[in-house]
């Protein structure tokens, strides 16, 4: 016999709907360790992808009375293409339009497993019906239970005491009940009311009503909870809704709560157009409760877009601005570090052709603090050509920009800087050498206004400079034997030779230069300056050595380099006073990295200057790493002269597994040259295969951009305070191992 239509598509609807809920609880719980998921055999052989309207029964016994009920007795299993649905006993009436299973009911889909003792479709009343449910989503570990799953003739599906959890066992860790959870297929969202939240069988958060969405597209919705607190700003607490506005366009609103401030709204609006991207922010405190003589509001706006219009055409930007210098002391930001100093300002538009390109920036930076204001280039037009030679595969490249900069001090000088270089290139490369050879001509001109009385600065000013470089380096390698072990030895001398004239410059301001670092690759830069303000006199080579060890893997197990530049001159200018000094070599710059084993590894620059026999710069770092996730590092960096100051810090972080379970991540950074500790952090975490409980505790100097004069009782030295997160994914231990100020430093990268 035929299965009748209205009987398919009800039964298809619940199918629909319950893979519904199986992929929205895929959405939820993305990324999170599950614990091991039981898996259910598949009750009958792949089915056809296509939604056949027939249908097969089998059974043990069968018999039809008065060709009204239909009966199926003994491991009746009905099949569809969509589902199976195995039972005890199915009872089909046609008279009343109803199908009837009874005893140790499995229906089994791609998305789930339901367990029931009773299922009943009528079309009468346009529902179907399981009561005394237990459920297993395919895949993933969420489960649960309800006593009766309702699907409507619409396709609304409707959980009534209704359980949910990523738990398994007797009494699951953590589990939500809820009186009755509703999912519109239309609408694809699901809704829960009266929700109970229960961590060890503890009530600990009720919700009379809340919305999520399901399956694939984006839904408007709150999403989780945030809570915290801090020494400057109290308790905390902010509950972000998200708005789907378009399948471009969204935004996330939070409102935030502050126990000491007040209330702030933090908005994102983001966009995507083809090929273009951004995002605007707005964070806005209206009063700060915290400060006693000011009731101007307080806000950061950052604006990004990046972007091509064609092939050819680039747009970047990206802007911040900030209400008062202490923002990011007082209430912090997602988008900077509290103690950061200043802030971006740029826009580019780019334009790439073939064989040359043209680039409009407009570039600041919004200095915090009673510092001096800084240059901003308003705007600035660069343009680059590169063509290719037929001598030695040389190159022809021009390099020019025009540049406005202004200051919003209005007593300091103005300038109008117009360069041009130009000159030939030689890239000879190989596997086993190369050698790069340059000639170029730098010609700058600078219109400078505004220019104080009695000053070494002059209205207009012209610098004509020729530049010849030769950079070349050797690879040698051969095979080692050390430690009982074969090795790839690596030796990889290199030298450069840098020739730039002794020019006059003390009648040029400064805009956009400032004094480029001196490590190991700093060697071989063609320039001691950044931007174009200051081009040191250059006779000089510079010469460099590396050697590594490599294992039959070519992974590196040790690296050694060391090099300065010898100067063949008798004076060079610095930067700050724009005089001579004698010097016959730059500071030693070496750098070290060796992997002791799988465990050990250690890594260590330094710039030391042999003249006078100090150390200009250096940072060491040594790791243990004794299992998976648990790291030990101890830290220091030194600084001769960071504007006239000595800087020296040692470092101990960490994070050590208790048991599988536990987790303990701390970090001490302590001041050794003012005695006094900087950061501390220490957390507690626990993780099981379904949900992590994280707490924290932090202490951190922070920055006071505030003029000497003013007086601010309610801003310490130290912001402190503690942070408790309970959440139903597991995270990974990197979240709170980079939560300081300063971060974990890997090895290798020995500059961040």
């Amino acid at each position: 016999m035929s299965f009748p239509r209205y009987l398919i598509l009800i039964i298809t609807c619940l199918s629909m709907a319950k893979y519904s809920v199986a992929q929205q609880v895929t959405d939820i719980l993305d990324g999170m360790a599950q614990c091991p998921i039981p898996t259910y055999p598949q009750l009958t052989a792949t089915q056809s992808t296509e939604k056949s309207k027939a249908i097969t029964i089998l059974a043990d016994k069968s018999g039809i009375n008065k060709n009204k009920v239909a009966k199926f007795t003994g491991n009746v299993m009905l099949i569809n293409s969509q589902q199976t649905i195995l039972a005890n006993e199915i009872e089909l009436n046609r008279e009343s339009s109803s199908v009837k299973a009874t005893g140790d009911i499995h229906f089994q889909n791609k998305g789930i497993d339901i367990f029931a003792d009773q299922l009943n479709i009528s079309e009468s009343l346009g529902a179907t019906t399981l009561k005394n449910t237990q459920y297993q989503l395919a895949g993933i570990a969420g489960h649960g239970g309800a006593g009766i799953i309702s699907v409507s003739r619409e396709g609304t599906l409707s959980l009534i005491d209704s359980s949910f959890t990523t738990c398994y066992g007797a009494s699951p860790d953590w589990q939500m009940n809820a009186s009755e959870i509703n999912i519109s297929k239309d609408e694809r969202y699901l809704e829960a009311y009266n929700a109970r939240f229960s961590v060890f069988n503890v009530p600990v958060l009720y919700l009379p009503y809340f919305t999520i969405p399901i399956g694939d597209d984006r839904q408007s919705g709150f999403l989780y909870p945030e809570i915290g607190n801090s020494g400057k700003s109290g308790f905390t607490t902010s509950i972000p809704y998200y708005w789907n506005i378009a399948p471009n366009i969204d935004a996330t609103i939070t409102p935030k709560y502050m126990l000491k401030r007040g209330s702030q709204l933090m908005t994102e609006f983001r966009y995507l157009h083809d090929e273009q991207q951004g995002q605007f922010d707005l964070e806005y405190l209206n009063q700060d409760n915290e400060q006693e003589d000011n009731t101007d509001a307080r806000y950061l706006l950052r604006i990004q877009h990046v972007g091509t219009f064609s092939e050819r055409f680039r747009a970047f930007v990206d802007y911040t601005t900030i209400s008062d210098d202490n923002y990011l002391v007082d209430i912090g930001s997602k988008h900077y570090n509290d103690n950061d100093a200043y802030l971006y300002q740029t826009g580019e538009l780019a334009y790439f052709a073939d064989s040359w390109q043209a680039k409009v920036k407009l570039q600041d930076f919004e200095v915090l603090g009673d510092n001096k204001t800084n240059y901003k280039a308003l705007a600035q037009l660069e343009l680059a050509s590169h063509q290719k030679i037929d001598v030695l595969d040389g190159l022809f490249d021009v390099y020019s920009e025009v540049t406005n900069f202004d200051n919003a001090d209005k007593t300091q000088v103005t300038a109008q800087r117009y360069h041009v270089e130009a000159g030939l290139t030689f890239p000879l490369v190989t596997p086993a050498w190369f050698l790069n050879s340059e000639f170029k001509i730098l010609q700058t001109h600078y219109q400078q206004d505004n220019i104080p009385l009695e000053s070494e600065l002059e209205e207009s000013v012209s610098r004509t400079l020729p530049k010849v470089r030769f950079h070349g380096g050797v690879n040698f390698d051969r095979q080692s034997h050390f430690w009982g072990k074969s090795f790839t030895q690596t030796l990889e001398p290199q030298l450069q030779y840098l020739y730039i004239p002794e020019k006059d410059q003390s009648n040029i301001g400064l805009y956009d230069t400032t004094t480029l670092q001196d490590d190991y690759n700093g060697l071989f830069r063609d320039k001691r300056f950044s931007g174009l303000d200051r081009i040191a006199q250059a006779n000089q080579y510079s010469w460099g050595i590396t050697s590594r060890l490599l294992d039959s893997a070519n992974q590196e197990q040790l690296r050694v380099s060391i090099g300065r530049i010898v100067y063949l001159n008798d004076s060079n200018f610095t930067f700050e006073e724009n005089q001579g000094i004698v010097a016959d070599a730059s500071a030693l710059a070496a750098e070290v990295y060796a992997r002791i084993n799988s465990s050990w590894q250690f890594s260590s620059d330094i710039q030391y200057n042999t003249e006078d026999d100090v150390t200009n710069k250096s940072q060491t770092s040594i790791d243990y790493l004794f299992g998976e996730n648990q790291t030990i590092q101890l830290n220091h960096r030194y600084t001769r002269d960071v504007s006239g100051i000595t800087l020296e810090q040692l470092s101990l972080a960490g994070n050590v597994s208790i048991n599988k379970n536990w987790q303990v991540i701390s970090r001490v950074t302590q001041d050794l040259q003012q005695n006094r500790s900087i950061e501390t952090y220490a957390g507690l975490q626990y993780q099981s295969c379904c949900w992590s409980l994280s707490f924290a505790y932090h202490r951190y100097i922070t920055a006071n951009f505030d003029e000497p004069s003013s007086n601010n009782k309610n801003r310490d030295e130290f912001n402190n305070g503690f942070m408790l997160r309970f959440s139903m994914r597991t995270k990974d231990i990197t979240d709170m191992f980079n939560s300081s100020i300063f971060g974990y430093k890997r090895p290798y990268f020995l500059n961040n």
